[in-house]
């Protein structure tokens, strides 16, 4: 049995997955173009701080969140390019080609997540 390291999971989903800057996402944000998702585990937000105008959909949860017949549905604006980032875009590179196989097709992730987010114009609460 080979398995496949977490490592080369991340490889093979950047190939496939748009990865965007954190300035293309501020811009996104700012004009307000796309759903801003948090993925990062709850205990990640209550220490370093939310993102202004992101939702929190933590990466255990986000297929069930975002899957329209699931009992656990939230609302997203579904003309808008979901923008995914966890805390160093590793987890929302996975996340977002979980996504891209469940059918969404505007999606991408933030290169650098939280950590560059906070030096690149995001607000911080």
């Amino acid at each position: 049995m080979s398995i496949k390291s977490s490592q080369t999971l991340v490889s093979e989903a950047l190939k496939i997955v748009k990865t965007i800057s954190p300035n293309e996402a501020l811009k996104l944000s700012n004009d307000n173009l796309c759903n801003l998702i948090d993925i990062r585990d709850i205990r990640e937000l209550q220490k370093e701080g939310r993102v202004e105008n992101s939702k929190h959909m933590p990466r255990g949860m986000l297929e069930f969140w975002l899957d329209p017949n699931s009992p656990y549905s939230k609302e997203i604006d579904p003309k808008k390019e979901i923008v995914l980032f966890c805390a160093g875009g590793l987890r929302s590179a996975l996340a977002a080609k979980s996504l891209k196989e469940m059918g969404f097709e505007n999606v991408s992730h933030i290169d650098g997540g939280f950590t560059s987010m906070k030096t690149n114009g995001f607000k911080i609460d």
